[in-house]
């Protein structure tokens, strides 16, 4: 059996991409093409999620109930994350849909981004290729923008999106 030497950021990415996937039928490659991450990083990432629990030895069902628990308990504490400064970016945790419709605030968080259209403070994706991906994929971006939300939220903003994502998840 291989080591697991420990989640990496982009573990999250892909989980949540097979996510946004619901029932729908998915091949590595097209993990590796719709996340811009190659393939043999995508093929090393699904062993650290199953060795993880995360993911079903045939790699191919999630561990729907392990991985909100990951996010929910683990995520902020295993990739912390503080707003930066002021960027040009895609929108993000409470930002970004579905909590922008919930809670009303003046400032705007962003994944630093050329191609954005809203100015707000820099939030360090997971990966990356999240912005590109998340151009491709409204349920990936919202699933990410939750995630972003659980990682730099007060606890209520945490509350709201892990109420979120289990609607999504499960």
């Amino acid at each position: 059996m291989k080591k697991h030497s420990g989640m990496r950021p982009q573990d999250v990415v892909i989980l949540l991409k097979i996510t946004a996937k619901g029932n729908n039928p998915w091949l590595m490659k097209d993990l590796s093409s719709e996340l811009e991450i190659s393939a043999s990083e995508v093929s090393e990432s699904l062993n650290r999620s199953m060795l993880a629990g995360l993911i079903s030895a045939n790699k191919q069902t999630l561990m729907k109930s392990a991985l909100l628990d990951f996010l929910g308990h683990g995520l902020k504490y295993v990739y912390p994350q503080r707003p930066g400064a002021m960027v040009r970016g895609m929108v993000t945790a409470h930002s970004a849909e579905p909590l922008n419709k919930i809670i009303q605030s003046q400032e705007a968080y962003v994944w630093p981004f050329a191609q954005g259209k809203v100015r707000g403070q820099a939030i360090e994706p997971l990966h990356p290729s999240v912005p590109k991906a998340c151009l491709k994929d409204n349920v990936l971006h919202e699933l990410l923008a939750l995630t972003d939300a659980l990682r730099v939220g007060k606890s209520r903003e945490q509350k709201l999106a892990m109420a979120e994502l289990e609607k999504r998840v499960c």
